[in-house]
């Protein structure tokens, strides 16, 4: 349980997600890197390049850190639910609680993951949907509405030509390994007092 709540301050280093943009012109994909207090461009250039493109299409520029309320809240979020899971993890190796409080941390933890996910694509939605419609470039679907440019929460999608990958990067997957954790210290706190009771 201490552990794996440990692991989500891996994400205080290593970013959650990771969206690639890849097409001929781009033999070295352009790519954001989404940390929980902003975003970085994979290479130097990359975040420039990609508002560069955007702009003709009429996206937004990519927000700054200050620009968006989550890269000050999911800090808090991440650092305060790492350290309640090692105070429950530490409560229940000296008997104080019961290990039923790994399974509820992990309810918890999984609640506001899901509800950083809706937020996430809402982000997107939002990003790649509401252009500026006195845009150089306009594209239209055969219907003649606006083609939207969402990028995919997770997965590949392709967009005119560029292919769009986004999917977890290091901290999200060490944030994936630690909730796993606190299941398997969920399962083996269940095993210990089955054993006890019979």
């Amino acid at each position: 349980m201490i552990i794996g709540a440990l692991l989500l301050l891996g994400l205080f280093k290593f970013p959650l997600w990771n969206i690639m943009l890849g097409a001929p012109q781009y033999p070295d994909p352009l790519g954001m890197n989404i940390y929980i207090d902003g975003i970085q461009g994979v290479s130097e250039f990359d975040l420039q390049n990609i508002d560069g493109l955007n702009h003709y299409i009429g996206m937004k520029t990519i927000p700054k850190a200050h620009e968006m309320w989550e890269f000050s809240m999911f800090p808090k979020v991440i650092f305060g639910m790492a350290m309640l899971g090692v105070i429950i993890g530490l409560l229940g190796y000296f008997g104080k609680i019961s290990y039923k409080y790994f399974l509820g941390w992990f309810l918890f933890m999984s609640v506001l993951g899901i509800l950083g996910m809706y937020d996430f694509n809402n982000w997107l939605v939002d990003y790649g949907g509401n252009l500026d419609p006195h845009a150089i470039i306009k594209v239209t679907k055969p219907d003649g509405t606006p083609m939207s440019y969402k990028p995919p929460l997770i997965g590949f999608k392709k967009l005119l030509n560029f292919d769009v990958t986004s999917l977890p990067h290091a901290g999200g997957y060490l944030m994936f390994i630690g909730m796993s954790l606190t299941l398997v210290a969920f399962w083996l706190g269940r095993k210990t007092s089955l054993k006890k009771t019979t």
